[in-house]
């Protein structure tokens, strides 16, 4: 069965791209996406949606598992869309070479083809990959320690202190003196 047409309008009026689809050992993989993020109650109505149309088609023998989640941060790329919205990220793959063993690559993605995608890899700089020799592939998050905001000092009253959260806002919050 082609996923990909059945699925995809049954998540675009919810506001959600179908990124990826996929079934594999009973279970229906469907990966939803939105610029901005995806929230648990969008993705609770794809998974109500897709349900109640597999349940009205019945288009897969047997039992199986309905799974809907997001890329995430650090998400599969299967596809020549998925490599193109990957351009300019940090990406890690397996590439196999016939004869030769398989080899691990992982950097800057700079360009993809129909056929090819080009890595400025960590290590051996600009490489070229045809896409069919790629085992798996995804973008790699990269953790980085962001310098903490100083909060500036400011008077407070007796029953309200303040305190900054992580990313530097600064939040009330109300204590007893005792």
């Amino acid at each position: 069965m082609e996923w990909d047409t059945t699925l995809r309008p049954l998540v675009e009026p919810l506001g959600l791209e179908l990124y990826d689809v996929e079934f594999s050992s009973g279970t229906l993989n469907v990966v939803v996406s939105r610029v901005g993020g995806v929230d648990l109650e969008s993705l609770t109505k794809a998974n109500r949606t897709i349900s109640e149309w597999l349940d009205a088609n019945d288009p897969i023998a047997g039992r199986f598992t309905l799974d809907v989640s997001t890329p995430g941060l650090e998400r599969r790329l299967r596809t020549p869309v998925h490599f193109r919205s990957a351009i300019g990220e940090m990406v890690t793959l397996r590439e196999l070479r016939g004869d030769e063993s398989t080899r691990r690559l992982e950097g800057t993605l700079l360009d993809v083809t129909d056929s090819s995608l080009t890595l400025d890899e960590q290590e051996l700089g600009k490489v070229t990959v045809p896409l069919d020799a790629i085992e798996r592939a995804r973008t790699v998050f990269v953790w980085g320690a962001t310098k903490p905001v100083k909060a500036t000092p400011n008077k407070t009253s007796s029953k309200t202190k303040s305190k900054t959260t992580t990313k530097g806002a600064r939040t009330p919050s109300t204590s007893k003196k005792g």
